[in-house]
């Protein structure tokens, strides 16, 4: 990474070092990055912003411990994403990393409601305060008349805000969104992108977007472009 996209920031609350990741094929190694190194300030909302097949999501799957990098490492605060077992990843990506990703992934059988409980859930919280914490992101994200509603009778703008509201029921520290609005007509995305900002700013989360969207990524506090296995700042 360029040294202007590198902050040395004793609050940072994500570190990348070295962070390298190729996969092998049968013909030939790809090499989607290596050894980047940066760091996120504790409540920055950072874009990243490439062409397609550039390793967005893939840096973003590093980040919040879905993947596993070739090499280096990743902190939230002291946590080493890359080499803590995986129970106890799983268990604290649950409970201090949101994600919300391009498509919504709720369950189709349960309601909203239910779909926002099930973080808290798994995490061990009664189902009645489940319920009420749900309800309360709800209607902080203007679904308060749509509780009892299953994802197939909402529209995909209020399919994202409750995948939103999931995302930060556990109120975690980092939220990691991929193309949040990539599946949205423009003026329902805008709507949701002036939400996530909201919320971004009253719960003072650190969150990394990855974006193609240039109105989004102008929301930011930065933006960053990941080319050619690079992390430069725009």
């Amino acid at each position: 990474m360029t040294p202007e996209c590198t902050r040395k920031d004793e609050t940072a609350l994500l570190r990348a070092v070295n962070l390298t990741k190729i996969y092998s094929g049968r013909a030939e190694e790809v090499v989607v990055f290596r050894d980047l190194n940066f760091e996120i300030a504790r409540g920055e909302m950072v874009a990243i912003v490439g062409e397609s097949g550039a390793g967005k999501s893939t840096l973003l799957h590093l980040l919040g411990g879905l993947d596993r990098p070739t090499s280096g490492s990743v902190k939230v605060d002291e946590f080493d994403i890359a080499k803590n077992a995986e129970l106890d990843l799983a268990r604290f990506r649950n409970r201090r990393i949101g994600f919300v990703f391009q498509f919504h992934h709720l369950l189709p059988e349960f309601s909203a409601t239910e779909n926002v409980m099930m973080p808290l859930l798994i995490n061990g919280v009664t189902r009645r305060d489940a319920a009420a914490r749900a309800r309360v992101l709800l209607e902080r994200v203007g679904l308060a008349s749509r509780t009892d509603h299953r994802p197939g009778e909402l529209s995909g703008g209020e399919q994202q805000r409750v995948a939103l509201a999931r995302a930060l029921v556990c109120s975690p520290s980092l939220l990691l969104a991929d193309e949040p609005t990539g599946n949205l007509d423009e003026r329902t995305g805008d709507g949701v992108h002036a939400l996530v900002r909201q919320l971004q700013r009253e719960e003072r989360l650190t969150a990394v977007i990855a974006t193609h969207n240039r109105k989004l990524a102008g929301l930011c506090d930065r933006v960053t472009r990941l080319e050619n296995g690079t992390l430069k700042a725009e």
